[in-house]
C-alpha cells in the first residue's frame, strides 16, 4: 500500500488591495511538484463543506487554497458570518477578484506548485469563479458549478455588482467547465441557454453538461438538495477536465 499524509492548516494571505484575509489550505506531503487549486466559497460561508472540499482536492493530488471572502465580517460560525453579509448586500464584485487573485498568486509562490492553477467554485462562487475568470490571465482551467446572478437584469445590478458576468464572457482566459441542474432556478435553464449562447459567441473552449433531476446546489451531501447519481457523474467529469488543463 502506498503511503498516504497531507498537511491542512489556516493561513493568512493578502487578499484585495493587500488586506490580509485568512485561507484554508490543504496539500499531500512531498515536494511535489502539485498542481493547484483555488476553491472559492458559496453564498452560505466559508464552511465545513468547503474544507472538506479542500482536503478532498488534496486527496486527489492537489495543492488546494480555499480563502475567506467574509473575512472582514469577522470571526464566528460560517451560518452567523454569511447572514451579517447578507445584511450588507454582500461582498463586493471587485474585491473577490481580487481575493481570488491574491490565493492563486500564493500559490504561484509556493515552490511545490507544477505551474498550473484551476479555479472552482459553486452557487455564488460559480458566479464568481466565471467572473474571476474573466478578469485574470493568471489560472489555467475553472470549473462554474451552477453559479447563479451569471445573467443579471438591469433591475438586479448594484453598487456592488454592477454589471452582470455574462458581459465579460470575451474576455474569458482559460477553458471553462460548467455542470447546472435542470430544476434550479438560480440559474433558470434559459439562464444557462443565454451563458451558453455568448460563449457559443465568443469562440470560447467550454464544457456544459445539465443533469435532469437535479435543482440547486446537488453536490451537497449534507443537504436535501443532494442528488447522489448526479453529483458522482459530475465530480467524474471535474477529475477529468482538471486533469487535462492542469497535469504536466
Amino acid at each position: 500500500m502506498a503511503y498516504e499524509g497531507m498537511i491542512a492548516e489556516t493561513i493568512t494571505i493578502n487578499g484585495d488591495k493587500g488586506e490580509p484575509i485568512s485561507a484554508y489550505v490543504a496539500r499531500p506531503l512531498g515536494a511535489g511538484p502539485f498542481p493547484g487549486m483555488v476553491l472559492i466559497h458559496h453564498a452560505p460561508g466559508w464552511d465545513e463543506w468547503y474544507r472538506e472540499t479542500t482536503r478532498r482536492f488534496a486527496h486527489h493530488g492537489y495543492a488546494a487554497i480555499s480563502h475567506n471572502l467574509y473575512h472582514r465580517a469577522g470571526e464566528g460560525k460560517a451560518d452567523d458570518v454569511a447572514a451579517k453579509v447578507r445584511a450588507e448586500g454582500g461582498v463586493p464584485d471587485a474585491q473577490v477578484i481580487g481575493d481570488t487573485e491574491g490565493a492563486v498568486q500564493w500559490l504561484r509562490a509556493q515552490p511545490w506548485l507544477n505551474g498550473k492553477v484551476g479555479c472552482i467554485g459553486t452557487c455564488s462562487g460559480g458566479r464568481h469563479t466565471f467572473l474571476y475568470a474573466c478578469h485574470t490571465k493568471s489560472i489555467d482551467a475553472a470549473v462554474e458549478l451552477w453559479g447563479g446572478r451569471v445573467v443579471m437584469s438591469k433591475e438586479e445590478l448594484n453598487p456592488k455588482q454592477p454589471t452582470a458576468p455574462i458581459e465579460f464572457t470575451k474576455n474569458l482566459s482559460c477553458p471553462l467547465l460548467g455542470l447546472f441542474g435542470n430544476e434550479d432556478r438560480s440559474p433558470t435553464p434559459e439562464q444557462v441557454n443565454l451563458h451558453e449562447a455568448e460563449l457559443k459567441k465568443h469562440g470560447k473552449n467550454y464544457e456544459f453538461h445539465r443533469y435532469d433531476g437535479a435543482g440547486h446546489g446537488f453536490f451537497y451531501y449534507d443537504r436535501p438538495m443532494y442528488r447522489v447519481d448526479q453529483a458522482l457523474d459530475g465530480w467524474k467529469k471535474v477529475w477529468a477536465f482538471f486533469e487535462k488543463h492542469l497535469a504536466k
